[in-house]
């Protein structure tokens, strides 16, 4: 993993997100705002990127993106603060990350056990990911998927209604 993958990775969504018109926005846990650097450092941003929730504490995930409480490294999680800061920011395509970045387990799940929620209005989808490496390897492995995950889901964009 190299920053100049993610660079690469963040000048392809804004490519891609400017020439459909769409709105780009990220909810992240366990990555702390690193993917909506990434976005926000990418091309004309202003223009396509809504923004990002970093949503560390539980606190953030329950009452702002509407996670139903309980634990916090599950599928359901990631999918509930896909939607939430999909409808909070007006999005048209979302990426939401949540895991256990290590060194040690999380709620009982692996250090590197990572749920990444993406897609768009009514189509978000959710990948279980186990990523190996030092807590600062399994962050950047996890901006990466979440940046190509944004990649996929804008080149099969239709452009029909994409509200939420």
């Amino acid at each position: 993993m190299t920053t100049e993958s993610i660079s690469e990775l963040g000048e392809r969504v804004a490519d891609l997100a400017s020439s459909a018109g769409v709105t780009v926005a990220v909810a992240e846990s366990l990555t702390s705002g690193a993917i909506a650097s990434a976005l926000g450092a990418s091309p004309q941003a202003g223009s396509w990127f809504a923004g990002g929730v970093v949503a560390y504490s539980e606190h953030v995930k329950f009452e702002v993106l509407g996670v139903t409480p309980g634990p916090v490294i599950t599928e359901p999680c990631a999918r509930q603060m896909a939607d939430g800061v999909g409808r909070l920011l007006s999005a048209d395509v979302v990426a939401a990350v949540t895991g256990a970045g290590g060194p040690g387990e999380q709620e009982g799940k692996p250090a590197g056990t990572v749920y990444l929620a993406h897609g768009r209005p009514g189509e978000v989808e959710v990948a279980e990911l186990h990523l190996d490496g030092e807590p600062e390897e399994v962050v950047n492995r996890t901006v990466e998927a979440a940046l190509d995950a944004l990649v996929r889901d804008l080149e099969t964009l239709d452009r029909e209604a994409t509200s939420w």
